[in-house]
């Protein structure tokens, strides 16, 4: 069995509110907590406001049904001059289930940039000048 990587982000229940006609959690709904776990350390590394620009490489394994323990990991893969791009996985623990194994359900690249007050892209500090966005 292989491990979340990353450090854990966020963990959040599956509600019935949650699903599409055949009783699985959207998509979306899980892809929302993503982007939220992503931009935790992209705000932390930024020290600031970051608004995400770019989702690639997104894959689905395993759908998550009502009541799974979703839990978020995330690792900043790379920043450049303004930007951050993190992996982020999820896994998902069934809560009905005694000493049940967690499983990787989804993962994907986020892209997010820094921004000022004027929600213009901004040099992450530590950024070297002319270095990629």
């Amino acid at each position: 069995m292989s491990e979340p990587a990353g450090r854990l982000v966020g963990r959040v229940i599956a509600m019935p509110a949650d699903t599409n006609p055949e009783g699985d959690i959207f998509g979306g709904w899980l892809l929302a907590h993503m982007d939220l776990a992503g931009a935790t350390p992209a705000f932390e590394l930024a020290q600031g406001r970051c608004v995400t620009v770019a989702l690639d490489a997104m894959v689905f394994h395993q759908p998550v049904s009502v009541g799974d323990e979703v839990s978020l990991h995330a690792t900043v893969l790379k920043s450049g001059r303004t930007s951050i791009r993190v992996h982020v996985e999820a896994w998902k623990r069934s809560r009905n289930e005694a000493h049940a194994e967690a499983v990787r359900v989804t993962e994907g690249v986020f892209t997010y940039v820094a921004i000022g007050d004027d929600r213009k892209p901004r040099a992450l500090p530590g950024a070297l000048p002319g270095a990629a966005a």
